[in-house]
């Protein structure tokens, strides 16, 4: 009852981290991965399929393009596991469970290999590990792998002590599954429970004096063979998968993805990084990792640690001498138990160097803590040592091994001495005085990857704020791509359902040609675009500010727009720039300058044209033409003395039709500072004037033109907002200039 009491706190601690702390995911962006890995499990379906097979436009983060499809780089077991709690409506539901199921098995592992309260202290210890709390808070695969790794000692003990076939059965799925999952994590973890049935089959095939076919007669044989052919069937059903997948058996999709991305050494690289891993660089990285899980990430920090060693160190001075793999009145026949507690505990004490050598042959051991170099950094210092996750639980059953022996022994002295109510007194008091400095280096080792995490989920929440307000009906949304042609990555929260039918669908901002193959294929969803002001870069202190506008697709024989802007002070000339396609034209304003200046021009089939009359042209004339599909700016130039620079700027993708032209409209604006274009860093934001200096405000307009002259068929269209007193203009070629203003309706000419 105890363990499972347990089993529910870690359940609802977890489910509070994970919903409080990483309600926006983590700065680990291969969540998004796995949660959309499990609606496409949820759907039946192990590929997606985006409309009109545009995956270049909704392809998430770390998946393989296909044709028209795609599928994840990522085995779908722990997705699979995630799934369960998204069938329920919350996915989070899946992370408590795996808590719950690694603390529940730790418990009975810990009893199993000493007593019942070695396993509920172990269990205690592997709650307070900073790196369990935090990295099964998050829809990542280390801890569902744990959890089948685990369940798999457990039966396996079980099947051979208690002669039981069906835990044989649990041993040989559990084993299979978490081979499907993280092939090599199971690999190493398996590889001691391996090596001890090959062991007991020798031991009794030498030590038996009947024949072969009478040795395999005996249960405990059946029973390997049983664990042995479900694992075969994991690693079959993952050869299945790759075949499915890739078309190669032998090709996993991770590799499909990046084929340099996989182990051993020499050279690796996946996208853009690549290093040449050598076996000297992988001991430097890796005692980097074992330092600091020593130091920081185990419970306690060094207490933790040396919790452990104390454990470890005792119990193999008690055992020195016997031999583990069977009780020490036991000899390996037949009909006895072939792994004894002394047995289960050297099986899960040689986990920790088989996971901390076989680890020195993959190169994430590096990327995860951006290099030895850098100590505690990357995602090192938000999760800890993640590929040694598997290493949290042989630690605490023999720390708590350790703790236990240690009260035992002080227990029997002070009894020996004194009295049982002063034994009773003296480790209570030590209890007592040990807690605080438990809890201090608790706090030490959660203290900076908690207030990361926490300003991640600010920064976030800042981007995410419009988007959140906004109740979709039908939408499509596009997203930037601060970090290259990915949905997810950053943006993880911003995801398509299995099917691409949701309220809102979420596209890349690829460029005009993308955007208007996107608008096509969505048909009558009402368009918006997602955007930022400031640069999107890994610091979590960072606060971009997010940005959502509603989208309309115009269209006419010829379209007319007015750029309007505000004129700070001091300001000694202005230059007109219209650019598309790497063409630009130039022109200077003539007339001086007051507080604001109006742009204004048209776009056609031919291209964009300034109608203005009061500018000079520098160097060619004319219009910036139409090729087909183009990403048209009309761009102000404000200079000051001394060579400053403020730059207005408004990008419109424009298309010829049969008809004229079609405009995604509004456009994106910006504000800049020195330079002509800063991008999403200098994103104009009307509600945010603090964000900008006095002075400065932009709105653009657009109505439709027929060859006969101005048809303004629904309204102007007004993007951005000015300040109070700010004339919004439409205007039209040859057309008076209508203004709205503090005063009310005023007629303009030019």
């Amino acid at each position: 009852m105890s363990s499972l009491l347990l089993a529910a706190l870690a359940a609802a601690v977890v489910f509070l981290v994970a919903t409080e702390l990483f309600p926006f995911h983590s700065a680990n962006h291969d969540e998004g991965v796995y949660l959309h890995q499990a609606s496409l499990l949820l759907d039946g379906q192990l590929h997606a399929y985006p409309p009109d097979g545009l995956t270049e436009a909704f392809r998430p983060w770390f998946f393989v393009t296909e044709g028209e499809s795609m599928y994840p780089k990522y085995a779908p077991v722990p997705s699979a596991i995630f799934a369960l709690g998204l069938a329920f409506g919350e996915p989070r539901l899946s992370l408590a469970a795996v808590a719950a199921g690694i603390i529940a098995l730790t418990a009975a592992l810990g009893t199993e290999a000493f007593d019942r309260r070695v396993g509920l202290l172990a269990a205690v210890l592997v709650l307070l590990t900073p790196t369990f709390l935090l990295t099964t808070s998050v829809f990542l695969p280390y801890a569902p792998a744990t959890l089948l790794n685990l369940a798999f000692a457990l039966a396996y003990v079980r099947a051979h002590r208690r002669g039981s076939r069906r835990y044989a059965v649990l041993a040989g799925v559990a084993v299979a599954l978490a081979f499907f999952a993280r092939p090599y994590t199971a690999v190493l973890f398996a590889a001691p429970f391996v090596g001890h049935a090959c062991w007991t089959l020798e031991t009794a095939y030498y030590r038996h004096d009947g024949s072969t076919g009478q040795y395999l007669q005996h249960g405990f044989v059946a029973r390997n063979l049983v664990v042995a052919a479900l694992g075969l069937v994991g690693v079959l059903t993952t050869l299945g998968y790759n075949w499915l997948l890739t078309g190669d058996p032998l090709v996993f999709p991770y590799a499909a993805f990046a084929p340099l991305d996989g182990l051993g050494f020499g050279e690796r690289r996946i996208l853009d990084h690549d290093l040449v891993y050598t076996p000297a660089l992988a001991v430097r990285t890796n005692l980097v990792l074992l330092w600091e899980s020593a130091t920081r990430w185990t419970v306690g920090g060094w207490l933790g640690t040396a919790a452990f060693l104390g454990g470890a160190s005792a119990w193999l001075r008690r055992r020195a001498g016997i031999a583990p793999w069977v009780a020490p009145d036991s000899s390996p026949t037949l009909d006895r138990p072939h792994c004894s507690d002394d047995c289960l505990a050297v099986l899960l004490l040689a986990v920790v160097p088989s996971v901390c050598i076989g680890n020195l042959a993959f190169w994430g051991t590096y990327n995860v803590s951006s290099g030895p170099a850098e100590l505690g950094d990357g995602l090192l210092s938000l999760f800890g040592p993640l590929y040694h996750f598997d290493l949290v639980v042989p630690l605490a059953i023999f720390g708590a091994f350790g703790i236990v022996a240690a009260a035992d022994r002080l227990r029997a002295a002070v009894t020996a001495r004194r009295s049982k109510r002063a034994a009773r007194v003296v480790l209570a008091a030590l209890l007592v005085v040990s807690l605080p400095a438990v809890g201090v280096a608790e706090r030490d080792a959660l203290d900076g990857p908690v207030t990361e995490h926490a300003e991640t989920t600010e920064k976030y929440g800042t981007v995410y704020e419009p988007v959140l307000a906004q109740e979709f009906d039908d939408a499509v949304v596009f997203v930037p791509t601060p970090y290259g042609d990915w949905l997810a990555h950053p943006f993880q929260t911003l995801r398509n359902d299995a099917g691409y039918g949701g309220d809102v669908l979420y596209a890349l901002d690829r460029g005009p040609a993308s955007d208007f193959a996107v608008l096509e294929a969505t048909g009558n969803r009402t368009p918006y675009r997602f955007s930022y002001h400031g640069e999107w870069v890994p610091d979590a202190t960072d606060r971009p500010i997010g940005k959502l506008e509603r989208l309309e697709r115009r269209s006419g024989e010829q379209l007319s727009g007015t750029t309007r802007v505000g004129v700070p002070s001091g300001a000694s000339n202005a230059i007109v720039r219209l650019e598309g396609d790497g063409e630009v034209r130039e022109f200077a304003v003539e007339d001086g300058l007051g507080d604001r200046l109006a742009a204004n021009w048209t776009v056609g089939p031919d291209g964009l044209r300034l109608t203005d009359d009061d500018v000079q042209p520098l160097g060619e004339n004319g219009s910036v033409p139409l090729n087909g599909t183009t990403e048209f700016a009309v761009v102000v130039v404000l200079t000051y003395e001394g060579g400053a620079t403020l730059t207005y700027r408004q990008e419109f993708d424009a298309r010829r039709t049969d008809d004229g032209v079609a405009v995604v409209w509004p456009p994106a604006s910006s504000v800049c500072r020195l330079v002509v274009d800063c991008g999403l860093e200098g994103t104009y934001l009307p509600d945010h004037p603090n964000e900008h200096f006095d002075g400065v405000w932009l709105n653009g307009t657009l109505v439709e033109m027929s060859l006969e002259g101005v048809n303004i068929t629904d309204n102007a269209w007004t993007t951005d907002q000015t300040p109070a007193g700010a004339n919004l203009a439409a205007v039209a070629r040859g057309a008076p200039n209508i203004a709205v203003g503090a005063g009310g309706l005023v007629l303009e000419r030019n």
